[in-house]
């Protein structure tokens, strides 16, 4: 393929078969419209959710895609070939199949330079429990849990007690609250469960902690240092923050700066880096955390956060003066 002169070729990947495929659409939407096409050549790459590669045409704002399918296997071949051409890939995936360590993996194996964390940091990051697990032994507070695998089918008497009602069920490796509930009866685990297990074998039973949601957003700089965004805090009148608050406009409010103390300030910004850093990441990290009266608990981590322009991870950065086209730039000159 032929490449102008004097413009970085992107690969913007989107799409996926996660049930987070029409999120990661919207993102690459917001990347293909802000790029500027006097910096970078723009190569789309869509994949579709039965997880056929498609290589579309770039049209200045958005991607257009050639009717006709074949085999996922066969497709991704011929996608390789034309990622070969590209300077930098932009994995612009959620989910399962794309943003836990899937994709990375195959550009690495083909030798592509990319946007984001690499393949363990992306595995780790999209498992809640190994998360918790790691940044815990950090000294990263986290919220008491239960892990339920194949076959396990209810929280014994000890750790009932142990964690509480309310309790959260998650499916651990899977984002944009999907599959997630909010259990105030033991009675209602089961179809919880059932509900999790749609999307992951593996459950979380985490109990309910008390206080604000706030979430950070670490950037990388191109020298390896770590810079930390303003303090986004989330207010909606959900009982937790799900998919629909998070999608539904207006359902949620977003304040920017979140109203802290300089001590609580330096609380989610010494964990949100020593998160980003525990985890092995690069380039971009969202951390969600719960600020307590007792202080900074985690709640979960997003190596590839949603990246509309109105998502939290770019308007933290536009509240600190970088607007979303700069953002994008820099989130290419980091990786490579």
């Amino acid at each position: 393929m032929h490449r102008s002169a004097g413009r970085t070729r992107v690969a913007v990947i989107f799409g996926g078969r996660s049930a987070e495929h029409d999120i990661s659409c919207g993102s690459a939407a917001s990347v293909l419209r802000f790029l500027d096409r006097g910096r970078y050549e723009v190569l789309p790459i869509r994949i579709a959710r039965d997880g056929v590669w498609q290589i579309g045409t770039d049209t200045g704002t958005s991607a257009v895609f050639p009717a006709g399918s074949t085999s996922p296997l066969t497709s991704m071949i011929a996608a390789l070939g034309a990622l070969r051409t590209a300077d930098v890939a932009f994995p612009v995936l959620h989910g399962p199949f794309g943003e836990d360590g899937t994709v990375q993996g195959l550009l690495e194996t083909a030798g592509i330079r990319y946007v984001g964390s690499g393949v363990l940091a992306s595995a780790t990051g999209m498992d809640k429990q190994f998360t918790k697990t790691i940044v815990a032994a950090e000294g990263v507070a986290v919220a008491p849990g239960v892990v339920l695998r194949d076959g396990d089918d209810d929280v014994t008497d000890p750790d009932r007690e142990r964690l509480g009602l309310p309790v959260f069920v998650k499916p651990a490796r899977g984002g944009s609250s999907v599959g997630v509930s909010r259990v105030d009866d033991w009675a209602d685990l089961e179809q919880a469960l059932v509900l999790a297990r749609k999307h992951d074998t593996k459950v979380l039973v985490e109990a309910a902690v008390d206080g604000r949601e706030v979430d950070l957003a670490v950037l990388q700089r191109t020298d390896g240092t770590l810079d930390v965004g303003p303090a986004l805090e989330i207010r909606h009148g959900a009982s937790f923050f799900d998919f629909d608050a998070k999608y539904t406009p207006g359902a949620a409010e977003f304040v920017i700066p979140a109203d802290l103390d300089q001590v609580q300030r330096g609380q989610l910004e010494d964990a949100a880096r020593r998160v980003f850093t525990a985890l092995g990441c690069a380039g971009l990290l969202r951390a969600d955390f719960f600020l307590t009266a007792g202080g900074v608990v985690l709640n979960e981590v997003n190596t590839l956060p949603g990246l509309t322009e109105l998502s939290q991870f770019p308007r933290i950065w536009r509240a600190a003066g970088m607007p979303y086209p700069e953002l994008l730039d820099h989130l290419l000159s980091t990786a490579r």
